[in-house]
């Protein structure tokens, strides 16, 4: 995998701002893949830690919903972290970049817009499994 942290952006969503309140929405075109599964989490323990994975070929999006928390990115060789807390930014996850999600605000929720269904196979779940596979 040769994905580094250069490949990772944030994606401002479309905003309709109206004096009833703000909608923001996601279709195709918006986000850089198609995607065929989005799940969130939420109700998660302070100092609780989610994520401590990779992907082999799945790209991601990370939007905070509500509340904030951090992502720490991690290439192999640089890690950055980025603080989500705004409902139109999403964070774009390429495939082959370690994820750690962490610091959740009380009722934040982050969801996940992802590019392929649940599999197993996908996911790279030891680090040091990671970092051999970036020097494949």
């Amino acid at each position: 995998m040769t994905t580094t942290l250069n490949n990772i952006n944030i994606i401002s969503l479309p905003v309709v701002e109206d004096a009833r309140g703000n909608l923001a929405y996601i279709q195709e075109g918006i986000i850089p893949y198609a995607f065929k599964r989005v799940y969130y989490l939420f109700d998660v323990p302070g100092g609780a830690e989610r994520g401590g994975h990779a992907h082999k070929v799945q790209h991601e999006i990370l939007i905070a919903l509500s509340g904030s928390f951090d992502v720490i990115l991690d290439d192999g060789n640089e890690k950055k972290t980025y603080t989500l807390n705004r409902p139109g930014k999403g964070l774009h996850i390429p495939d082959g970049i370690w994820r750690e999600l962490q610091n959740f605000s009380s009722g934040a929720v982050c969801l996940v817009i992802a590019q392929d269904v649940f599999d197993e196979e996908d996911y790279i779940r030891e680090y040091d499994d990671f970092l051999s596979s970036k020097k494949v």
